[in-house]
């Protein structure tokens, strides 16, 4: 027998990791479409934090059209092991755009739904 039928392959998701001010939170690869030169008028939530610079921004879909997320850095996108993510538990009363936490480079990440972090602000 082959040794590869008993190591199953780990499904893995591509998250990007970005900076909001000092925080580093990930989000789904899939949902972002680029990454820009930031506006204006672009999108910040408070609850993420402040951007010290915001010359970033991560852009993406939603029903409504491009949004635009301010973010301070873009570390790149890293497959990471689907059973080393952890779903928000509804009962930690987080905010909808928080869809759980991942450990990179021995930090705790907050993964966010960008998408619902466009719903959140009222605006795309």
């Amino acid at each position: 027998m082959n040794d590869d039928a008993f190591h199953e392959k780990e499904e893995e998701v591509d998250l990007l990791f970005f900076d909001i001010g000092a925080t580093l939170y990930g989000t789904d690869a899939s949902q972002v479409l680029r990454i820009d030169r930031a506006l204006p008028e672009d999108l910040t939530l408070p609850e993420l934090g402040l951007p010290h610079r915001g010359n970033r921004a991560i852009v993406f879909d939603t029903p409504e059209g491009e949004a635009h997320l301010k973010v301070d850095a873009v570390h790149g996108v890293r497959s990471i092991p689907v059973n080393s993510l952890r779903r928000m538990p509804p009962t930690a009363g987080a905010a909808a755009y928080a869809v759980g936490v991942c450990l990179e480079e021995a930090r705790t990440v907050l993964l966010i739904d960008l998408v619902e972090t466009a719903r959140t602000q009222g605006r795309h």
